[in-house]
């Protein structure tokens, strides 16, 4: 394996922030306590939003967060906003969720994999969908509107509107 010359690492900061650092902030949006956000500047959150204890809201200098009205965020998440992250109206998404934007490429094989290019990719959250408790959300998947996700599946492609799907990796177990 080949290593190279490692990047200097910089700080992102404490994830602190008030409600005039974001790009749009709508009314009756509740951050539990320990809720950290990053680049708020790139983050939207709409009207009637929910975002749960120890959330962290990982915008990033480019792409954007965008939360819909009447989303509900459980406790612990994790949203990665480097490729962008859109949720729609009335989403639920279950305590300590993962949603993914960023992979390392294999650009570079023998070399470490933090070398290798960063590939961001949208992550899209149709209207009414909930995803479960403990779920993984990978790099440039839609869930589609009303589709659900099962606790603890890790979802790397598609899932179509109004679908089930569980498992690891997730699978259609039916429609709604």
């Amino acid at each position: 394996m080949e290593i190279g010359p490692f990047k200097q690492f910089r700080s992102h900061g404490d994830g602190s922030f008030s409600p005039g650092d974001f790009r749009r902030l709508g009314t009756n949006v509740i951050f539990e306590a320990g809720v950290l956000v990053f680049h708020p500047e790139n983050i939207s959150i709409d009207d009637n939003v929910y975002i749960g204890h120890q959330t962290m809201l990982k915008g990033y200098f480019k792409n954007t967060i965008e939360i819909g009205r009447h989303a509900w965020i459980g406790q612990g998440c994790f949203l990665h906003g480097g490729g962008g992250i859109f949720i729609g109206t009335a989403v639920g998404i279950g305590p300590t969720v993962r949603i993914l934007t960023s992979t390392h490429g294999n650009d570079k094989p023998r070399a470490a994999v933090m070398e290798n290019e960063l590939i961001l990719r949208p992550v899209r959250i149709g209207d009414g969908a909930d995803i479960g408790v403990g779920a993984v959300i990978l790099p440039g998947v839609t869930v589609g509107e009303g589709a659900v996700v099962g606790a603890g599946s890790v979802v790397t492609r598609d899932v179509a509107p109004y679908s089930i799907v569980a498992g690891v990796p997730a699978v259609q177990l039916k429609m709604r």
